[in-house]
């Protein structure tokens, strides 16, 4: 596990490609629909648009400055959804990584407009008592990353409508961690709807919940 805050090495690089080998690994995502960035110094770096995982190596990987207007660097273009990635990690100097990916039941319930109401005390793992939605926009456009951000004020992930997901984390494996849990989360959601009516927590006992899990889960190194 890479300590955070991160520095542009190799190692970050590859660190931020087995993310993505291992979001398909565990059934995540699939091909190369997701992308992961992270922050490294005043630079975010983010996968390369359009290149499969099993091809990709650290050099390909682009660089964009977090703050101002620069260009980005790379022999490859930076995923499309590099609008939403720079936004967040503008808006969450706590957050050193971004996870976003299409996973099924996630994407089920963004297609039908939902949220993820306080159906489990893991919704606290989000940062409150929802998992929200932000609202649709085109792929990569400017009115994504705005919605995103809305949407992510106070959590740290969303569920993004007719798309898929997004998760911030403390590092590169707090960030996986909080989307599998997303995707686990969203699929014992939809499977309770079909035996009846979720009972949904109140505002008190999440309350209770987030004073709780602080230091939950796996361990930012």
């Amino acid at each position: 596990m890479l300590k955070a805050p991160y520095k542009d090495t190799p190692e970050l690089r590859q660190a931020i490609i087995d993310t993505c080998k291992e979001m398909n690994r565990r059934g995540i995502n699939q091909g190369t629909s997701g992308n992961v960035s992270a922050r490294a110094g005043s630079r975010m770096i983010i996968t390369p648009s359009g290149v499969p995982y099993d091809r990709m190596t650290p050099n390909m990987l682009a660089s964009l400055p977090i703050e101002g207007d620069g260009e980005a660097e790379g022999p490859f273009p930076p995923s499309t959804e590099w609008q939403f990635h720079l936004a967040l990690l503008r808006s969450k100097p706590d957050m050193h990584a971004v996870v976003h990916a299409h996973p099924v039941h996630c994407t089920a319930l963004s297609i039908n407009r939902m949220e993820i109401p306080a159906c489990h005390y893991m919704i606290a793992l989000f940062g409150g008592d929802t998992v929200p939605l932000a609202g649709y926009a085109l792929f990569g456009s400017d009115e994504l990353a705005e919605n995103v951000t809305s949407a992510m004020a106070d959590r740290h992930g969303c569920l993004m409508a007719n798309h898929g997901a997004v998760v911030v984390g403390e590092n590169l494996d707090k960030a996986l961690w909080r989307m599998e849990e997303l995707e686990v989360l969203a699929r014992a959601f939809i499977l309770s709807r079909s035996l009846g009516e979720p009972y949904i927590l109140s505002k008190d006992e999440i309350d209770e919940v987030l004073g709780a899990v602080a230091n939950y889960g796996i361990k930012s190194a």
